[in-house]
């Protein structure tokens, strides 16, 4: 990596940490995935009941498979051979879990998350719910304001995870979210986590990769 555009990128990593911190969110930053896995290690233990959202970035970076590896007790959302039903309960369970993780859509250096959800429950449990909850971003997901944000979830993250899913909506052909009434549609829910009442219930790890949507 560049040194100069090493020295910028450390200068807004440590202005985003004290965002976050400042809005009672903890915030820290790990260079790659092995960095991630060994954090992560230390708390996926002791049969803790561990759900996560739908998530590119989780599944890219191996998170799931960690888990599995884990002394947790993982509900499952994906396991073979689930009834929709059955997913639908498990999504129900994960708003109890001891520990919630996931991505985000975007964040922003005023140390605020910024999402959009279909069904809700991955919004639901970032809000209330579990006791403790992970947030795993890529550089990718940092933008300056609320504006850079909702374009970026808008124009990219939204149309590519429709895309991702097979959805028939409109946005898969146009490239942008169209606020459309399609039975496919996937952002029903947009949500912004700002000041929160609990103090470190949410943890924020930042990749210094660019990953996910």
């Amino acid at each position: 990596m560049d040194k100069n555009y090493e020295t910028l990128l450390h200068i807004k990593e440590n202005q985003l940490i004290k965002a976050f911190e400042k809005n009672n969110m903890s915030c820290m930053v790990v260079k790659n995935k092995e960095e991630l896995h060994h954090y992560l290690k230390n708390i996926l233990i002791a049969q803790k009941k561990v759900a996560v959202g739908g998530s590119v970035t989780l599944t890219k970076l191996g998170v799931l498979d960690l888990i599995q590896e884990s002394d947790v007790q993982f509900i499952d959302r994906y396991e073979e051979g689930l009834s929709d039903e059955q997913v639908y309960e498990r999504l129900r369970e994960g708003l109890l879990s001891d520990i919630f993780i996931t991505s985000t859509n975007a964040l922003t250096m005023d140390g605020c998350l910024y999402n959009v959800d279909g069904r809700g429950n991955r919004v639901s449990a970032m809000i209330f719910g579990p006791r403790e909850v992970y947030v795993i971003a890529g550089l990718n997901k940092i933008f300056n304001n609320e504006q850079e944000a909702m374009t970026h979830i808008r124009e990219y993250s939204a149309p590519a995870n429709a895309l991702r899913l097979n959805k028939k909506t409109p946005c898969t052909k146009l490239g942008s979210c169209q606020d459309c009434f399609s039975e496919g549609r996937i952002c029903s829910s947009y949500v912004k986590l700002g000041y929160q009442g609990q103090k470190n219930r949410i943890h924020i790890i930042i990749i210094e990769e660019n990953i996910g949507y």
